[in-house]
This record gives C-alpha cells, sequence and structure tokens, in this order.
C-alpha cells in the first residue's frame, strides 16, 4: 500500500510539472518539461524564441529564419510551409514550432514529434504568442519584453506631425499584388501611426489586390519591398497615380521588408521604418 501511494505521489508530481499549450489549432500540446531542443518554422516565431533569451534552445530553422545573426549557423530544414520531414526528424527536437497554414503538422505528429502550431496575423496575436511562448519555455517576463514593444510603437507615432493623418497610403507586402490590409498587424501600425490604409477592412488581413484598385484610390504613398517593386510603372493605370508622378514611394530593402512583415519583437523598428517613409516622402522630403 505503501509503495502504491510513493507511486500515486509521483505520478500527481509529475503531472504536474507537464505543461499544457492550446495552440492555434485548438490542439492542446501535453510536453513533460519545458523543451530543450526546439525546431522553428517561421521567422516570427524564431524571432520570439531567441527575444525571450532563448536562442540557445534552437537546434534548426526554415530558410527564411535570418534574424538573430546566430541563427544562420543553425540547420535550415526547408521552407515553413513544406519542410523536410527527414530533416526535422534528424534534429530529435523536444517540439517544432510552426505555422497554422504548413501541411506538415498531422505528417510530423504521426511520427512522434510534438507540433505548436502559432501564426500571428495581428498585434494582438502577436502578443498572444509572445505570451504562449513564454510560458512554453517559462520565461516570466514576455509581457514586459511587449510593453517595450509597444512602447516603441507609440514612439513611432509620436514622431509624426498632424499632416500624416491626411496621407492615404498603399502597402504592398508580397508579389502578385498581396497587400497590407487594415485587420492586418500592419495595418494596424499604419493605423497608429495615423494615415488611411486605403485598403478596406471587408477585403481582409492580407487580400490580393487588382491594380485597378488602386488606380482607383490614387494612393499619396506607396510602400513596397524591392524585391516587388520592379515594373511599377508598367502595370496598368499604375503611370497615373498620384505617387508614383511625384516619386512618394518608399522601397524598402530585403532587410527591412524583413522586420515589416514578421509580426514579432522587430515590430517596433517596423513601425519607425514606416515612420521614416512617412516624413521623408509622404511629407515632402527625400529618402
Amino acid at each position: 500500500m505503501k509503495a502504491f501511494c510513493l507511486a500515486l505521489l509521483a505520478a500527481i508530481a509529475l503531472q504536474a510539472q507537464a505543461l499544457q499549450l492550446t495552440d492555434d489549432r485548438g490542439v492542446t500540446v501535453t510536453l513533460d518539461k519545458s523543451p530543450q531542443r526546439i525546431v522553428s518554422l517561421l521567422p516570427s516565431l524564431t524571432e520570439t524564441v531567441c527575444e525571450l533569451g532563448q536562442c540557445q534552445r534552437l537546434v534548426g530553422v526554415d530558410r527564411y529564419s535570418n534574424f538573430p545573426a546566430q541563427v544562420r549557423a543553425l540547420p535550415q530544414v526547408g521552407g515553413g510551409i513544406d519542410p523536410n520531414i527527414e530533416a526535422v526528424l534528424a534534429l530529435k527536437p523536444d517540439v517544432v514550432l510552426m505555422a497554422t497554414s504548413s501541411r506538415a503538422a498531422q505528417r510530423l505528429e504521426a511520427l512522434g514529434l510534438k507540433v505548436v502550431a502559432l501564426e500571428p496575423r495581428t498585434a494582438a496575436d502577436a502578443l498572444r504568442v509572445m505570451t504562449k511562448l513564454g510560458t512554453l519555455l517559462e520565461v516570466a517576463d514576455a509581457q514586459r519584453i511587449w510593453r517595450n514593444i509597444d512602447a516603441g510603437v507609440s514612439a513611432a507615432a509620436q514622431s509624426l506631425p498632424p499632416a500624416a493623418k491626411k496621407l492615404r497610403v498603399y502597402y504592398e507586402v508580397s508579389n502578385g499584388g498581396y497587400a497590407a490590409g487594415t485587420r492586418s498587424f500592419i495595418g494596424e501600425t499604419m493605423q497608429r501611426l495615423g494615415v488611411q490604409n486605403i485598403v478596406t477592412a471587408d477585403l481582409g488581413p492580407f487580400p490580393r489586390i487588382n491594380p485597378e484598385y488602386v488606380v482607383r484610390a490614387n494612393p499619396d504613398l506607396i510602400m513596397i519591398g524591392a524585391r516587388n517593386a520592379a515594373g511599377l510603372q508598367t502595370r496598368p493605370g499604375w503611370a497615373g497615380l498620384r505617387a508614383l508622378r511625384e516619386q512618394r514611394i518608399c522601397i524598402f530593402t530585403p532587410e527591412e521588408s524583413d522586420v515589416l512583415v514578421r509580426p514579432g519583437p522587430r515590430m517596433a523598428e517596423a513601425a519607425r521604418l514606416m515612420a521614416g517613409c512617412i516624413a521623408a516622402k509622404g511629407l515632402g522630403g527625400t529618402r
């Protein structure tokens, strides 16, 4: 009887130490302890792990995870949507962090791996993800880190004059005309900076926009990454856009674009980049 009681107490203690986390699929993931070997298949998750001071736990990343610099030395296991399953298995991770849109979650789970799927699309999502990863990694100050990020976005907004509120802006996120809608984290940052997004909320967070939509809206300022900026003048009707005629266009470098399109620890830096664009181009300066 005594042995039974001891075994029961040990089982209860073990259960108390276990970590439980419900991911963005609604799946509850249980781990015996905080994971020490992590594969991250989404750059924003990679950056968040490192911002929480736990970069040393990463043993592999997707091909797009390139910040902070130390993660570039880690084994790459392909794309986040379609990773190399064998390469992930070979790293023997305690947990795999990935986007909900990835097709690999069920395959990895069928092979016995723990998967936590998290995909932030808004600022509230980014806070929630940071908090969940703080729980997973047993880091207590995730909320403090987020408050610093939020304060940085506010400071960027306060750096702009009231005249910025008159600007109507188009932000193109990726090739194929995918834009930042008002319900995306980028659109939310634009709103906090005080400018008007020409992409309306009903179109969703990251809608694919017809070139004619932009022509009809005729924005004052265009933000776009260098990877997508070739041939803007040749898009149907774009040669007559006010922003192109007056050279009110910010073309962000690939490194800047990485900052801007990742909802995570560098959102304050993203706000500063956008504020700099608005001040330089939208309000009549040079960039």
